[in-house]
């Protein structure tokens, strides 16, 4: 486990990292392009970047959102949309794999938690199929409970919904 983790908001000089990143942990989350992630940065309720505190560049991203509300074409966010009245959403987190294991996820996920502004409930969702086993155990530790499944993707992908109340 790292001693100290840096969080702060992602900055331009970020984005190239994050991109390459995200892009690097696909099917765990969808494919991004530049386009998407400038989106991202304007919409976003909070977009952490953590980075050990050895090192000045990323080890770990957090894009969340706020919903319902945004124009956003995700199912999974339309989901949770459909169901709670006032949500904050973590559309993706990811982790670089040299990284896994030292904290860095439970930071971004506490650091999203801390800006919650006095949302009653955060909502994620996680692959089973393909399974992310790694990001299920971590999800059931944070304390989520799941609230429900779907498919996605034409059916090649199927989520579980996952909800924390905070």
């Amino acid at each position: 486990m790292l001693t100290e983790v840096l969080l702060r908001p992602v900055e331009q000089a970020d984005l190239s990292t994050v991109l390459a990143m995200n892009n690097d942990a696909v099917p765990a989350v969808n494919h991004l392009d530049a386009d998407d992630l400038s989106w991202f940065s304007g919409v976003a309720h909070t977009f952490l970047v953590a980075c050990p505190s050895d090192s000045g560049d990323p080890a770990g991203f957090l894009i969340g959102l706020e919903g319902p509300g945004l124009g956003y074409r995700s199912d999974n966010y339309r989901w949770f949309s459909e169901r709670y009245e006032r949500f904050i959403y973590v559309d993706r987190v990811v982790v670089a794999p040299d990284a896994w294991g030292a904290g860095i996820g439970r930071a971004l996920y506490t650091g999203f938690v801390s800006a919650a502004d006095n949302h009653p409930v955060l909502c994620a969702e996680v692959n089973l199929l393909p399974r992310n086993d790694r990001s299920l155990a971590f999800h059931e530790a944070f304390g989520f409970v799941p609230v429900g499944e779907q498919d996605t993707e034409g059916g090649s992908k199927r989520v579980q919904m996952l909800a924390l109340e905070l």
